[in-house]
């Protein structure tokens, strides 16, 4: 997929059959007359969501390598910590291309969030930042906004200062700050709140989602990056082992749109991204 962004896909797949083989194998490759198909959740909309895919597609064969790398007797639930400084700067590029989403595709899609992300004073909460990737591609898609982007591991705001320091068009606006998401203080600082929700352990999301809810302005939105259903038992089952080791929760979609609503939040709406990928779900909070 890598190699298909600067040449064309027949090219790249004549270069190296035997690869060829194993994605027509595995389903992700097919043929029309001759010609190459590539499966609908290798095809991206365009360069730069294509490139965040592929460090996305390796950030998460890394994060897996990692975590088997453990011991079985480790500490479960370890999470971002143990990850090198590699994985967190691939998986935090990766992000962007979820910003450009929420940025372009989403922001449109909620009643008036458009027109407030359009004022000077406007401000969106970067929950879990990393390096920074979301929020750079936020401020550069929303060009009045200002983001805050908190995280607890000093290591990735370090690296994220770095990454900062090449974007320099919108590196005045976003606000790094070392906070745990459960001790968010700011009444109605927000107009939007970003919330990768997949990422936080349960007892942590039940402890901050509350004080998200107030930290945004009535009539502000918050949305969540959520895991789709698992189709099948053995996949629900793998899903909430692996999330759990990782230090997060086994949410879905439908579940997180449901904490969502018990929480006070309405007009809950949900924007899936490519096949078998994330469901972004969006809540409003009443008011404004």
């Amino acid at each position: 997929m890598s190699d298909a962004l600067s040449a064309p896909l027949a090219e790249v797949l004549a270069a190296s059959p035997h690869r060829s083989a194993v994605l027509e194998a595995a389903g992700l490759l097919s043929w029309d007359g001759g010609v190459p198909v590539a499966h609908p959740s290798l095809v991206p909309p365009d360069g730069p969501t294509g490139r965040s895919a592929v460090q996305a597609r390796l950030s998460s064969l890394r994060q897996a390598v990692a975590a088997a790398a453990q011991e079985p007797s480790g500490p479960a639930g370890a999470g971002w910590a143990e990850l090198n400084d590699e994985v967190l700067l691939h998986q935090g590029r990766a992000s962007a291309a979820t910003g450009r989403a929420l940025a372009t595709r989403v922001v449109p899609e909620l009643p008036g969030l458009a027109r407030r992300l359009d004022s000077a004073d406007a401000r969106v909460l970067d929950v879990g930042t990393g390096v920074a990737g979301l929020a750079v591609a936020v401020a550069r898609a929303l060009p009045r906004v200002s983001v805050v982007g908190i995280d607890v591991l000093q290591r990735a705001l370090d690296l994220a200062v770095g990454e900062l320091a090449e974007a320099r068009d919108v590196a005045d606006r976003i606000t790094l700050r070392l906070q745990d998401v459960a001790e968010v203080a700011e009444p109605g600082g927000y107009d939007l709140v970003w919330l990768p929700a997949p990422f936080l352990p349960q007892q942590t999301l039940a402890v901050a989602l509350p004080r998200l809810v107030r930290a945004l302005r009535p009539g502000g939105w918050l949305v969540a990056g959520t895991n789709p259903p698992a189709g099948d038992p053995l996949r629900a089952a793998v899903d909430r082992w692996n999330a759990v080791r990782n230090g997060g929760n086994a949410f879905d979609a439908d579940r997180m749109a449901e904490v969502l609503s018990g929480a006070g939040l309405g007009d809950v709406r949900r924007f899936p991204t490519v096949p078998g990928g994330p469901v972004l779900v969006a809540a409003h909070r009443p008011g404004g």
